[in-house]
């Protein structure tokens, strides 16, 4: 399966479309519920279409053969969850993490095919990835087949249930927004078909990492964790934050990079809305679900603080949560932290009119914190 045709490492998400990783009935639900392609973008949907209907034999082979091998593998793992609302350091954090051995990761291509992840995705990965841009669209951090990925992106190759879907088809962006983060309107079956979707990557990635208990980053699982303590009890989570008038700017930044690289229909948008909306309502069911947290299950840490002392950040979080391994991993932390020691993030330029949003929109969570206007803001 080669791309001869795509120009460019930066440019095959312009053709091969991350819904190119969905089954067919996935993408079919997701079409057909959105509105479709508008025409500029049909041949992305066309090729979407016809990556799902190619692979499904590889699909249906590799569900088949986890279903067994699960029906035969002991208890798996439990993930250790990294929350917070983007641009708050869950990348960062995730990909310090993950230089400790005694975690497993969701690389890039099994994140891109989660259907054909134990199988076809390593047989093509390396052709994949030749076409696989060097840095992030959205901040132009290293991208590397070892990066740790969200699975959200996955998720939303595996079931209708998605935010992700609200940037793809931003005509239904609302609705889509509050079904994939907020569960609104979702039914029960909805909600459980997701979980098993969930459950059924993450049993199938645990296979795949060696059953090391995974290291996942995803901004959704802010709003639940109740649901994740349901499928995994003994589940940790790491919460990072960070000072909200960048993570506004930052967000809005991101989210607009996103609609105009991966959207398949034109819409008038307001972005700036979308993040001042959602931050508060997001922030707020994480607080109020950690709270309900056993001891031993929770850390939090700030983005700020992590910056200036990182290894001592991490060993608390280790000691918070009963995480082993902490001195033996000491040493690559430092070395990855030495290697991204020259990456800056992007100032944070917002006017008079936009702090004052932010400061009243938000309110609570910068006093919360104690946070104050960025220096450079």
């Amino acid at each position: 399966m080669g791309f001869p045709h795509v120009r460019g490492r930066g440019r095959a998400h312009r053709v091969f479309h991350p819904l190119a990783g969905a089954d067919l009935p996935t993408l079919c639900t997701v079409l057909y519920r959105n509105g479709g392609a508008a025409p500029r973008r049909a041949h992305v949907a066309a090729v979407a279409l016809g990556s799902a209907v190619l692979r499904l034999p590889f699909t249906l082979a590799e569900r088949a053969a986890l279903a067994w091998r699960l029906s035969r593998e002991p208890p798996l793992p439990a993930p250790v969850f990294i929350v917070g609302h983007w641009r708050s350091g869950t990348t960062h954090l995730a990909n310090v993490l993950s230089r400790s051995h005694r975690f497993g990761i969701l690389p890039p291509i099994a994140v891109g095919l989660p259907w054909e992840a134990l199988g076809l995705a390593r047989l093509i990965g390396p052709t994949i990835e030749r076409y696989v841009p060097r840095n992030r669209l959205i901040d132009d951090l290293a991208l590397t087949p070892d990066s740790p990925q969200e699975d959200e992106l996955a998720l939303a190759n595996m079931t209708p249930l998605s935010y992700y879907h609200g940037i793809y088809f931003p005509r239904a962006l609302e609705a889509n927004f509050d079904r994939g983060l907020f569960l609104d309107g979702c039914s029960e079956a909805q909600i459980q078909a997701w979980a098993r979707a969930l459950r059924q990557y993450v049993a199938k990635m645990t296979l795949h990492q060696g059953r090391r208990p995974l290291l996942i980053r995803n901004p959704v699982y802010s709003t639940r964790i109740p649901l994740l303590r349901a499928l995994w009890p003994d589940a940790r989570f790491i919460h990072i934050h960070r000072n909200p008038y960048a993570v506004y700017d930052s967000s809005r930044r991101m989210f607009a990079t996103l609609f105009r690289e991966l959207a398949l229909q034109d819409s008038p948008l307001d972005v700036d809305a979308l993040v001042l909306r959602t931050y508060p309502r997001l922030m707020t069911r994480l607080l109020d679900d950690a709270a309900t947290l056993p001891r031993g299950s929770f850390a939090e840490i700030r983005f700020e603080t992590f910056q200036q002392a990182p290894l001592r950040e991490l060993e608390r979080v280790f000691c918070d949560l009963g995480l082993p391994g902490f001195a033996e991993a000491r040493e690559g932390f430092s070395r990855y932290l030495e290697s991204v020691s020259g990456y800056r993030t992007a100032a944070h330029r917002l006017s008079p009119a936009e702090l004052d949003r932010v400061a009243k929109s938000w309110r609570y969570f910068i006093e919360h914190w104690g946070y104050d206007v960025p220096r450079d803001g």
